[in-house]
C-alpha cells in the first residue's frame, strides 16, 4: 500500500468541508518510516473502525461518521486511514450525501493509485457518480474497474472476476438508466454469453427484455420475457415479467394470451406468494386491474369479469373488495345479468351499513360515496326492468279469446 502521511490524508478529509489549509501532495521520494503506534492507541482506533462498520450495518449514519472522523483525526497507520476514508465515503453515499461520496472517493483513487482494494472504490465511485445523474463520468469508472482487475496478482482471482462482471452489469444498467435503452439491450444481452449464476442470468435476460419494451419492440420483448419466466432461478422480478408480459401480448392484439397471463399471475405458486408476499401481491393487484379496466371499456365485459372474480381471492378487506363488487356488477350488467348485478350491488350497501353499526370497525374508512354508486344502480335496474316491462306490454299482441262454436242442430233423414 502506498505510504501517505497523516497530514496530507487529513488535509484530504477536511478541504472543501472544514476549509482546512490545501493538503500536502504524497511525496515522490521513498516514504519515511511510519511513527510507532501504541498498541493501546491502535487497538481503540480498530475499535473505532469495527463501530463505524456496524453503525453503518444499523443505518446509523451520524454515528459512524464521527466513528470514522475520529480514526482521521488521531495518528492512525496507512491502512487504518484508508479504511476510514473508505468507509466515510460509504457513509456519505448510502446517506444521500453524494457529493460529499465523490469528492472522497476521487481523493482516495488520487493517492492510492496502487491500493489492491482500488476496483471497489472504483465500482463505489461509479454507483455514485450514476445517482448523480453523471452517466458518462459513471460508465468511466466502471470500466477503470474492469481494468483495474487486469493488473492485480493472481491471488484471489475469483473475487477480481467478479468485481469485473459486477461492473459490466453497472455499464448495462447505467446505459439503461440513462434512456439508451438500445445500447442497454446490446450489452445485457452480451452478459449472458458469460457463465453467469442462474440468479444473474435470470436478471440479465429480465433487463433486457425490459429494455426491449421501452423501445415497443413488442413482439420481441413477448419472446425475451417468455424465456426469462421459463428460467429456473426464482427471480426477485418474476411478478413484473409476468405483468409486462400481458401488457406487450395485449399491444400486440393477443387478448386471450394477454388473459391467460394475467391470470397465470393472479393464481402463481403458493410457495412464491409465501416468499416475497408484499411484491407478488402488489403486481398481482397492478396486473389485474390494468387488464381488467382495458378489457371492460373495449367491450370485453366476459374477461373483465373473470379477472376481477379473481382478484377477489387477493384480500378479505373492504378496501379492497368492495370496490371490486362494484366493477363485477357493472360486468354482470353489461352481459345482461341483472340478477346478478343486483346481488353485487347490495352485497356493497349491506356490508357499509354492517361496518357503519359495529363499534370495532374503523370509522375512519369512508364507503357512503361507494354506497350512493351501488343505490343509485339498484334503481337504474329498477327502472329499466320497469321499462322493458311496459315495452313488453306495449308490443306483445292481445290474444282474442276463444270460444265454442255454435252447435249445428242435427237434421233428420228425409223419409
Amino acid at each position: 500500500m502506498k505510504r501517505i502521511v497523516r497530514s496530507s490524508l487529513l488535509g484530504v478529509f477536511l478541504s472543501g468541508f472544514l476549509h482546512a489549509e490545501p493538503a500536502e501532495k504524497p511525496s515522490a521520494q521513498p516514504a519515511a518510516l511510519p511513527v510507532a503506534v501504541p498498541t493501546q492507541a491502535s487497538d481503540e482506533l480498530a475499535s473505532l473502525l469495527r463501530i463505524g462498520a456496524a453503525k453503518i450495518e444499523q443505518r446509523d449514519w451520524d454515528s459512524s461518521e464521527i466513528a470514522f472522523q475520529q480514526v482521521l483525526a488521531a495518528q492512525a497507520t496507512p491502512a487504518q486511514y484508508f479504511e476510514a476514508l473508505s468507509g466515510l465515503a460509504r457513509t456519505y453515499r448510502l446517506k444521500g450525501d453524494l457529493t460529499k461520496a465523490c469528492a472522497i472517493y476521487e481523493r482516495i483513487v488520487k493517492d492510492y493509485p496502487d491500493e489492491i482494494a482500488l476496483p471497489g472504490i472504483y465500482l463505489d465511485l461509479g454507483r455514485t457518480l450514476r445517482a448523480l445523474g453523471a452517466y458518462r463520468l459513471a460508465l468511466n469508472r466502471f470500466y477503470s474497474v474492469i481494468n483495474s482487475t487486469l493488473k492485480l496478482p493472481t491471488e484471489g482471482a475469483d473475487h477480481y472476476r467478479q468485481l469485473a462482471r459486477t461492473a459490466q452489469f453497472e455499464v448495462a444498467e447505467t446505459y439503461f438508466q440513462s434512456g439508451d435503452y438500445a445500447q442497454a439491450y446490446r450489452y445485457f444481452t452480451r452478459l449472458n454469453l458469460l457463465d453467469l449464476a442462474p440468479a444473474d442470468r435470470a436478471r440479465a435476460t429480465f433487463k433486457s427484455a425490459y429494455a426491449l419494451t421501452l423501445q415497443n419492440d413488442h413482439a420481441k420483448a413477448v419472446v425475451v420475457l417468455q424465456n426469462f419466466l421459463a428460467l429456473p432461478a426464482n427471480d426477485e422480478n418474476a411478478a413484473e415479467g409476468r405483468y409486462l408480459l400481458s401488457v406487450e401480448l395485449r399491444r400486440l392484439g393477443r387478448d386471450q394470451e394477454s388473459l391467460a397471463a394475467v391470470l397465470d399471475l393472479l393464481r402463481i405458486e403458493k410457495i412464491r406468494t409465501q416468499t416475497d408476499p408484499k411484491t407478488w401481491i402488489y403486481w398481482q393487484r397492478q396486473t389485474g386491474n390494468q387488464l381488467a379496466n382495458e378489457f371492460y371499456e373495449q367491450g370485453d365485459a366476459a374477461s373483465a369479469l373473470t379477472i376481477y372474480q379473481a382478484l377477489l381471492e387477493l384480500d378479505t378487506m373492504p378496501t379492497w373488495r368492495l370496490p371490486l363488487l362494484y366493477q363485477i356488477g357493472l360486468c354482470h350488467e353489461r352481459l345482461r345479468q341483472q340478477d346478478r348485478a343486483r346481488l353485487c350491488y347490495q352485497g356493497i350497501l349491506d356490508a357499509v351499513r354492517t361496518q357503519k353499526a359495529d363499534p370495532a370497525a374503523d370509522k375512519a374508512l369512508n364507503f357512503d360515496d361507494l354506497a350512493l354508486m351501488a343505490e343509485w344502480r339498484l334503481k337504474s335496474l329498477g327502472w329499466q326492468d320497469s321499462i322493458d316491462h311496459q315495452v313488453s306490454a306495449f308490443f306483445t299482441p292481445a290474444v282474442p279469446a276463444i270460444t265454442a262454436p255454435a252447435t249445428t242442430p242435427a237434421v233428420s233423414p228425409t223419409p
